[in-house]
């Protein structure tokens, strides 16, 4: 075996020119044992409902290489533009599921909980 460096090996990445970009304003990230799933939504003022625009599913090593990912692109970006104001912790709650003083539930009016129990709180 050589002790040479190997030259990285070079991926082509083709981005569909009729591919539509979506905004999100909103994730929710769920897990099981062998991958994470963000899904990205958009919550609009004066909306009492947020509706997933895109899903992902990704195996836990590449999510967590995309954490890696972003932090070095959200350090560059700082570094050129200036830090990224403060995101208010206040603002959501996990545990209660309250962003904003209102109640947020995932899944349609339609679907009942899988325990046979209501989302109403």
């Amino acid at each position: 075996m050589s002790d040479q460096k190997q030259p990285p090996k070079q991926i082509n990445v083709e981005l569909p020119k009729d591919l539509d970009a979506t905004y999100a304003n909103f994730a929710i990230i769920s897990h099981s044992p062998h991958e994470l799933i963000i899904d990205f939504a958009q919550i609009l003022p004066a909306m009492p409902k947020a509706r997933v625009q895109a899903r992902v599913l990704l195996t836990p090593a590449n999510a967590k290489m995309l954490l890696q990912a972003l932090g070095d692109n959200l350090a560059k970006y700082e570094r050129h533009f200036g830090v990224i104001g403060g995101i208010n912790p206040g603002n959501f709650d996990p545990r209660s599921g309250k962003l904003g003083g209102l109640q947020w539930t995932v899944g349609s009016e339609d679907e009942a909980p899988e325990d046979g129990q209501s989302n109403d709180q």
